[in-house]
């Protein structure tokens, strides 16, 4: 088989959201002495059929946050200036310049909302090398990662058969949801994942910079 496309988790792989995210949630906490549960939101990560972390809060005060959306609308400012800070995540563009190179499609698939992913792909000047994204908005409710149906949706808008194709994660739930879909994996653990076990991926990685297309297209020729 030859390769046919790859498919970008967004979230920790393309740009690290998720260690702002966690940092500006458990200040909140903080603010109310009590500790967010790393592990806990170690095992959302990825996912978005889950307990808001506010509701996770006020579950441990016993009840509603006070000035809940004043709490909320600041703590997203700081969690965005955070990331503004944040470059692209090391071989991405490298690895998008090859496959332009060779007229291999991407795509990205994250179980974020599309203005979030959509939004930031702007941003960074990314969204004209992705030829699709799929993302919560476009599977039914319960449907994201670990469930196949972004990856199988992505690869739908590429129009290519999934087994020929790669994904790209950072998380355990994103693998699995990609393997489900009859995809080629790469795990690549880093930021707040970096001690995830991404162990069932076809490959695991420090960065994407340790991989380039050729290495890509052996792992689906098998």
């Amino acid at each position: 088989m030859e390769l046919s496309a790859l498919v970008f988790d967004f979230d920790g792989l393309l740009l690290d959201t998720e260690t702002s995210a966690f940092v500006t949630a458990a200040e909140v906490f903080a603010a109310h002495q009590v500790t967010l549960d790393r592990a806990w939101w170690l095992s959302i990560i990825g996912t978005a059929d889950h307990p808001h972390w506010s509701e996770v809060l006020e579950a441990q005060l016993g009840g509603p946050l006070p000035d809940r959306e004043a709490v909320l609308a600041e703590r997203i400012e700081r969690h965005r200036a955070l990331i503004a800070a944040e470059a692209v995540r090391p071989g991405i563009v490298e690895l998008l310049d090859g496959a332009d190179a060779a007229d291999v499609p991407c795509a990205v698939a994250s179980s974020s909302p599309r203005h979030w992913v959509e939004g930031h792909l702007e941003r960074l000047g990314l969204r004209h090398r992705f030829a699709a994204v799929r993302s919560r908005d476009d599977v039914a409710p319960g449907r994201t990662k670990p469930a196949p149906d972004l990856f199988t949706a992505a690869c739908d808008a590429l129009a290519v058969d999934p087994p020929t194709a790669v994904a790209l994660e950072d998380s355990a739930p994103g693998v699995a949801a990609a393997l489900a879909a009859g995809m080629r994996v790469v795990g690549v653990p880093a930021g707040l994942t970096a001690d995830a076990d991404l162990s069932a991926a076809d490959l695991v990685v420090a960065t994407l910079a340790d991989v380039d297309l050729a290495r890509l297209a052996r792992l689906v020729a098998g």
